[in-house]
């Protein structure tokens, strides 16, 4: 243990980590040494160094290639965070000696995308125009490994299900995560102000895939007013599929609150006067817990604070927004 301690401590460069994370993404030494920009003597001699000193192997040798045992598992994965940090410390640096003010990468969910996200960029950038956000689109099974390992600053959108394990994340619920029913704004029943669930039979339909979180609260709905679940019908979560596919048909649709109030705005989309069971985890912001934020994650964060509570109608019920805006239509001169 002494020994462990103290190569960590003394002996253990960067150079060293970017050895291990280049032989867990390559395995294949002669692959490595191409990329690295060496013989591939030298990364057998790097590599041998590094397990002496340590005093355990880190990956276990064949024909075939290089494959990280236990050990070398929990070294890459601390390699990937310590480098991720490095980074960041260098983009920080850059930004302070040419009179930027940082960079930070945002992982988004796709319902966050069409509105929500380039409002919150929009505000970000008029306090501090100089931050430069990345921006990575993808479903949270994607987005969470990447926060993990460091390559993702903050992660906005539904939150992940505590039974996945999130001991080692900190969160802030923003909103409300419920979802809506929407059709196309041309669509008979796009103006109609009361409807029943036996309204909705004879359309096509756009279903959350079976097993997806927004399958269970349509399906109870469903249940409920005692209808069977629709025979003509797609299934995806695909935003673009499902807003495409419901302008180009008369078919009913479920999409998250956030993403139904900006089609709705654009005048694309109807949300149609029915109420889902609320089962759905909430919206808010996901960060690694023993993650030092840097301050231009710290600025962001607060942006997609001030636009998420600006814009509460996201999760207020269709027919109480109708009525703010008839009120407000009204005051005005």
């Amino acid at each position: 243990m002494a020994q462990l301690d103290w190569y960590i401590r003394a002996n253990l460069k960067p150079r060293h980590l970017q050895l291990l994370v280049a032989l867990d993404d390559l395995r294949n030494l002669g692959k490595v040494a191409t990329s690295l920009h060496v013989s591939q003597p030298a990364v057998s001699l790097a590599l041998g160094e590094l397990e002496r000193g340590l005093g355990f192997k880190l990956f276990e040798r064949s024909a075939r290639g290089v494959n990280p045992n236990a050990y070398g598992e929990c070294l890459i994965r601390q390699a990937r965070v310590v480098l991720a940090s490095l980074a960041q410390a260098r983009d920080e640096l850059h930004a302070l000696l040419t009179g930027a003010s940082g960079k930070c990468t945002l992982g988004a969910l796709p319902a966050m995308t069409p509105s929500m996200v380039p409002l919150a960029l929009a505000r970000l950038k008029q306090s501090t125009p100089g931050t430069t956000v990345a921006v990575i689109e993808g479903p949270m099974e994607t987005l969470l490994p990447q926060l993990r390992r460091g390559a993702i600053d903050l992660i906005v959108g539904r939150l992940a299900n505590p039974r996945e394990g999130t001991d080692d994340l900190q969160e802030k619920d923003l909103f409300n995560g419920s979802s809506t029913l929407v059709v196309d704004a041309r669509h008979p029943l796009a103006r109609r102000r009361r409807l029943r669930w036996q309204d909705l039979e004879g359309f096509p339909w756009v279903l959350p895939p079976v097993g997806s979180l927004p399958r269970d609260p349509l399906e109870a709905a469903f249940q409920q007013h005692g209808m069977a679940m629709p025979a003509n019908a797609i299934e995806t979560l695909s935003t673009p599929v499902i807003f495409n596919y419901l302008r180009a048909t008369e078919a009913i649709g479920l999409l998250s609150r956030v993403v139904a109030h900006h089609y709705r705005g654009l005048g694309q989309l109807a949300v149609l006067p029915l109420e889902l069971p609320d089962v759905m985890r909430p919206i808010g912001l996901t960060w690694r817990r023993d993650a030092a934020l840097s301050p231009s994650t710290v600025h962001l964060m607060r942006a997609i604070e001030t636009v998420a509570a600006e814009a509460a109608p996201w999760a207020t019920p269709p027919r109480a927004v109708s009525r703010t805006r008839r009120t407000a239509a009204r005051k005005a001169p």
